[in-house]
């Protein structure tokens, strides 16, 4: 499309020879599918069955079929089988650790950690990325955990696995027992939501979390965290505040009951922490040297783990321990279907949450290696890993930053790196975890929280976001604080809310700049920021730099009017009362000489010091039906004082939703112009100009 109707505002004007024709380009005849056809043609693909289809539908499914017949057994397997043991032998602490986050026993974590290795390596796209247990997740589960728990009757004193009932909502079984119910139903659930937003092919969701938000979000939760452990380092037998605030009423908590510290839980805590902070800086700062990360966490465990044997810290100081934890695997279990609906809302926003952060570090991982993942995949994969290992006691599971490091640092070339892993859980899980029944608690909550350094980290990074963009600094900031001082689910969703008002706010907030060519050259930008362009006389020339549509466009007309210097609205009721000062002028000097053109010249409305508008639209990414209105009602205006307004540079989405809204029919012709340059939209004023004299007046 161009300005189509150039011809005819030639023969209108004068001869054509003197007048400049703007370009005109030829549009493409598109024919339109009718929508039974288009809806017809996707069912029968979609739907459409052969064996090469088939064979690609199971293929696209199970990855692992695609990159292990191509596996490359001499250049990878080393890379794989090395950062597979390494990240194996990391998550023995930390799955045991984390298990006290999400309120389950340590068992359950090794569990948890040893499936979805398993069922990421055959469904997962991501050749690098750890799936497993996650701090915010575990954080999210123990919450739902510790509520339902409060809910069935169970009594929430620490000191004892096996706690009576004070009604008889809950199963038989004793508080562990119910709190694996509870996790493994939650995790069901997050599964069963994954599963179904594969299906609905709305892996794109993912691009609406910004990485502000994302950031914002897994700080306000690690804060959240950090409070959650203070009371196994400080050896405080406290239960798990429940409700909005929780961090603040964790906090008075802590304070009204610091005289009840159990030392010897407090001296632990604080050589751990002396041990671990220092080496994990260590490895951080020499990780390009090392060729792993030494396991200095299982080395803390080990070493923990023997002084609290041989000194008998539970039996002589009353320090919390981990207890009995069983070899093999239990026998499955269905889901508590009853809680579901108790459980909902908390499954839809862990599996947002799980969800957001594999795709978000998968992609990552997948464009700096040169290869491609499918965020639909990462769906199906993800949930899988929580839906089949709910059945063998286990909770919500993701990707994690730190894991997934460790195996890129290591050489991990494949998915095959977690079969490794999931081999050296096993070992654990068959021979070795029995051992760990002395295991202070304060020792793993010391390594949930050194892992929180990465997160914590990101406050000192708000002064440099600040400067860079406020809008994200802003965002991270709210759903930081919404996260940690008033609900950690609440906080996505306000993130989330202010993501999107912030998008908004940008399009309201979008000014008109008047804009001046330099030099000879068809370059026109702002006035106001550079140096040394030049206007054309009589020719106002301005852009509008966001789409105009329904919620801007009163704003857009404000913002044109402003800037131009003459709002049409005003100015014709200004010439109105005028003209009635005027006639009522002329009828009270009846009778009395008085030279009528003096009256008239008094009351002549003054003429706009420019004839032509120009609206720059590269910016204007669309237009909807109230934008065209606005646009529709900009040209009227303007034209019953005598200036012609031309649009130049609009996309092709643009001039067909003109076309269809109005503004103009390339068929009969119309007065209105548009120009592919702004240098075009020029140049004709100007021929227009040259042929009406020096005026130019719009019929």
């Amino acid at each position: 499309m161009a300005g189509g109707e150039g011809n005819g505002t030639a023969s209108d004007i004068g001869p054509e020879g003197d007048l400049h024709i703007p370009l005109i380009l030829e549009e493409r005849e598109r024919e339109e599918e009718p929508l039974k056809k288009v809806l017809s043609r996707k069912l029968k693909k979609q739907c459409s069955c052969s064996p090469g289809r088939a064979k690609a539908l199971l293929f696209d499914s199970i990855p692992i079929l695609k990159w292990l017949p191509r596996y490359q057994v001499k250049d990878w397997l080393i890379g794989d089988f090395m950062s597979g043991v390494i990240v194996g032998i990391l998550l023995v602490p930390q799955s045991i650790a984390y298990s006290l986050l999400a309120g389950q026993d340590p068992i359950y974590g090794l569990y948890t950690s040893f499936f979805s290795s398993i069922i990421y390596t055959l469904l997962g796209t991501s050749r690098h990325i750890s799936v497993g247990i996650f701090g915010v997740l575990c954080l999210l589960v123990g919450q739902v955990v510790d509520r339902e728990l409060a809910v069935a009757g169970y009594l929430t004193d620490p000191q004892s696995n096996l706690t009576s009932l004070e009604n008889s909502t809950a199963p038989h079984c004793d508080r562990s027992c119910y709190a694996i119910i509870v996790g493994a139903t939650v995790t069901f659930t997050a599964g069963v939501y994954q599963v179904l937003m594969g299906l609905l092919q709305v892996g794109f969701v993912s691009v609406f979390l910004s990485d502000s938000l994302l950031s914002g979000f897994a700080t306000g939760a690690s804060l959240t965290i950090l409070t959650s452990q203070l009371k196994y380092l400080l050896g405080l037998k406290l239960p798990r505040a429940q409700g909005w605030g929780s961090l603040i009423k964790t906090w008075i908590s802590l304070l009204r009951n610091l005289g009840q510290t159990n030392i010897c839980d407090l001296i632990t805590s604080l050589l751990c922490l002396l041990v671990l902070v220092p080496t994990k800086e260590l490895n951080d700062r020499f990780k390009s040297k090392l060729k792993a990360p030494i396991p200095f966490e299982l080395f803390v465990v080990i070493i923990a783990t023997l002084a609290s044997h041989f000194g008998q810290f539970q039996e002589k100081y009353g320090s919390e321990v981990a207890g009995a934890i069983p070899t093999g695997f239990m026998p499955p279990q269905l889901p508590a279907w009853s809680l579901i609906p108790n459980i909902a809302v908390d499954a839809f926003s862990i599996a947002i949450v799980g969800f957001a952060i594999t795709v978000s570090l998968s992609e990552m991982f997948a464009k700096k290696h040169g290869y491609v993942v499918d965020p639909n995949q990462e769906m199906y994969a993800i949930g899988f890993c929580n839906i089949f290992p709910s059945f063998f006691r286990c909770f919500t599971t993701s990707a994690a930053l730190t894991k997934t490091l460790v195996k890129e640092s290591t050489g991990c070339q494949t998915q095959l790196s977690g079969l490794v892993t999931a081999l050296v859980l096993l070992l654990v899980l068959l021979v070795i975890a029995p051992l760990f029944y002395s295991l202070q608690k304060c020792v793993l909550a010391v390594i949930i929280v050194v892992n929180l350094r990465g997160a914590l980290r990101k406050f000192r990074d708000v002064p440099q976001m600040w400067r860079v963009n406020r809008v994200d600094a802003t965002i991270w900031l709210v759903t930081m604080a919404t996260s940690a001082l008033v609900n950690t689910e609440l906080g996505l969703l306000v993130g989330v809310l202010v993501s999107a008002f912030c998008v908004l706010g940008r399009t309201q907030r979008a000014q008109v700049f008047q804009l001046g060519q330099a030099g000879d050259y068809e370059i026109f930008e702002d006035l106001a920021s550079y140096k040394g362009l030049h206007t054309e006389p009589g020719v106002a020339v301005f852009r509008y730099e966001a789409p105009i549509y329904y919620a801007n466009q009163t704003l857009f007309k404000k913002s044109l009017y402003r800037n131009v210097g003459l709002d049409p609205l005003k100015e014709k009721a200004r010439r109105k009362k005028l003209e009635k000062q005027r006639k009522k002028q002329e009828t009270a000097a009846n009778g009395v000489k008085q030279d009528p053109e003096a009256v008239t010249n008094v009351f002549l409305p003054q003429s706009p010091t420019f004839h032509t508008l120009v609206i720059d639209c590269s910016a204007v990414l669309f237009l909807d039906s109230a934008g065209v209105g606005a646009l529709k009602e900009v040209h009227k205006d303007y034209k019953e004082l005598g200036v012609r307004l031309l649009l130049a540079q609009c996309s092709t989405s643009v001039i067909d939703s003109l076309r269809r809204g109005g503004y103009y029919d390339p068929k009969t012709g119309s007065p209105e112009v548009i120009f592919h340059t702004i240098s075009d939209a020029v140049r004709y004023t100007q021929s227009l100009l040259s042929q009406n004299g020096d005026c130019l007046t719009i019929c």
